[in-house]
């Protein structure tokens, strides 16, 4: 099979240092080629050089890089200009920063057919329209003056997929297209790439680091490394019989769906959160008065128990109110209704000085990692916060003693905390929110997706140092997420969530090998097999 796109020693460096070193490969016409490794490996970087779009600061230098017969490494910007969107064309990681928000949709896939294509103005809507139901985007003829704000994720995921598919390229770049989508969205959109892939003949190029959706859609695979590419062959030879350390670790680290028929099962203990008919509604507002005429049921009469050690996974896809759920625990945002028990006492009666003193027992480790930190305080300052708050008969040196500690405990060396959250990877910094949570010393902590925005071996630090504190301090967790091989590897329990309501709930192996519910059933086909 001939090769659609071609790169032979291409390198890119910033003030000297390699970013991207020497790598070679080749796509295939109608193949999906995955490129594949942890953040900062190269990757993105990579398919910006493929496109000519590399800062102006870069050093690039490239032997060949061969679109079929054209060299593109001797190309000048006016070529580019008609290979860009027409030949190659690339979806972005996060469709919100992509698209242009004061634009329609419509417009903003016009755009690129007027640029590549000689085409009346009602063929050009035509053609737009074509393309959203190419994508299966609902009501298409209907949607093409909608905003990107009114749309979902996976909605304006499509959108950017109708953007690249608008000049009928040779190849596709897909960024990290799936990163912060729903396992099911996930499904749809990978579905969605194959089955356009079929019917068009293009090459596809997956970019990712989730090597579970990397097995289930590639047909060759290579794997990059501090800029270089350490491994590459058929997708099955690299998944089943991985030949460099690296990659090796890679698939190591992958968390399985079949991990909790093999650990032991935990003894019945007692609960410590008892949570009762609890419910959170969002008020809509209509009129010029902004009356209320109905509720969104973001939480509606949910029960649950959580037992003293445990972790307790609340699952189910964007939008079915786990997140409100634990902030409304917490009292961060009102509620209104239901009895919340903790340790035996009525938390949901407390309130002022004794409902603060209550709530250092409850502690939440949010899903970003960066935004959920001051950036103007040094880490030392941050995990102080809850010590300044609760106990404020400490002395500097007992809260500097405790800060210290807590960051050797989870990782990180003592010097850390005179830093700032900045200068700290993704991995690094979910283990300061994990300091930041432990020292208060609670006994339930919320984990609002604290590794779905890590790499597959960062997530694997972060859940085992997880399970270590569970056991040494005997903590429990309320985990949210929506990876299920993740509830997997950590969970006692599972409850799944759906439309504000848990529609099944019981024992980790139970749900995930004998699930009842459709909903339940849905997620789990949907997970990508580890």
């Amino acid at each position: 099979m001939p090769s659609v796109f071609s790169v032979q020693r291409l390198s890119v460096a910033f003030n000297g240092v390699n970013v991207v070193d020497r790598i070679s490969f080749d796509i295939k016409a109608g193949e999906t080629f995955a490129l594949v490794g942890e953040s900062g490996s190269g990757k993105s970087m990579t398919a910006l050089a493929a496109l000519n779009l590399l800062p102006y600061n870069a050093q690039v230098a490239c032997d060949v890089m061969a679109l079929q017969q054209d060299n593109l490494a001797h190309f000048s910007e006016e070529q580019w200009c008609h290979v860009r969107g027409r030949r190659i064309a690339i979806i972005f990681q996060d469709p919100i920063a992509s698209l242009n928000p004061v634009m329609k949709i419509g417009a903003q896939i016009a755009e690129v057919i007027k640029l590549h294509f000689d085409l009346s103005t009602p063929l050009i809507k035509q053609r737009v329209i074509e393309l959203l139901e190419q994508v299966e985007l609902p009501n298409a003829a209907g949607r093409v003056n909608d905003y990107p704000h009114q749309l979902s994720g996976g909605q304006r995921q499509r959108v950017m997929i109708a953007i690249a598919l608008a000049g009928q390229p040779d190849l596709l770049i897909a960024d990290e297209p799936t990163t912060a989508l729903d396992v099911t969205i996930q499904a749809q959109i990978l579905t969605l790439l194959k089955n356009i892939q079929q019917k068009t003949g293009m090459a596809l190029w997956l970019i990712s680091h989730d090597l579970a959706l990397v097995s289930s859609i590639a047909q060759r695979v290579a794997v990059m490394q501090k800029g270089k590419i350490v491994e590459v062959g058929q997708a099955e030879a690299i998944f089943d019989r991985p030949e460099h350390p690296y990659t090796q670790q890679l698939i190591a680290s992958l968390p399985s769906m079949k991990s909790c028929q093999t650990r032991p099962v935990k003894p019945e203990a007692q609960a410590f959160l008892d949570v009762r008919h609890f419910s959170c509604f969002y008020p809509i507002r209509r009129g010029i008065f902004k009356r209320i005429v109905d509720y969104v049921r973001a939480v509606d009469e949910v029960s649950f128990t959580l037992q003293r050690a445990k972790t307790l996974a609340l699952v189910g896809e964007s939008g079915c109110g786990k997140t409100t759920l634990g902030k409304a625990l917490l009292h961060l945002i009102p509620y209104q209704g239901g009895e919340v028990f903790l340790d035996g006492v009525a938390f949901h009666d407390l309130t002022g000085e004794p409902r603060r003193q209550a709530r250092a027992a409850m502690q939440i480790v949010f899903q970003d990692p960066f935004s959920s930190m001051n950036p103007r305080l040094l880490v030392g300052e941050i995990i102080a916060e809850g010590l300044r708050a609760l106990h404020p008969t400490m002395t500097s040196a007992q809260r500097d003693g405790r800060v210290s500690s807590l960051l050797q405990r989870v990782g990180l060396p003592q010097e850390a905390m005179y830093r700032y959250p900045h200068e700290f990877s993704g991995g690094q910094r979910q283990r300061i929110c994990i300091a930041r949570a432990l020292a208060v010393e609670p006994k339930v902590i919320i984990c609002d997706e604290p590794t779905s925005a890590l790499d597959v071996s960062v997530q694997a630090q972060i859940i085992a140092l997880l399970k270590a504190l569970q056991v040494e301090q005997g903590i429990s967790y309320l985990f949210i997420t929506h990876d299920l091989a993740v509830v997997s590897e950590i969970a006692d329990e599972v409850a799944v969530m759906y439309r504000g309501k848990i529609v099944e709930q019981g024992k980790v192996a139970q749900i995930l090998t004998q699930p009842t519910h459709p909903y339940t059933q849905k997620l789990i086909s949907a997970q990508p097999c580890r």
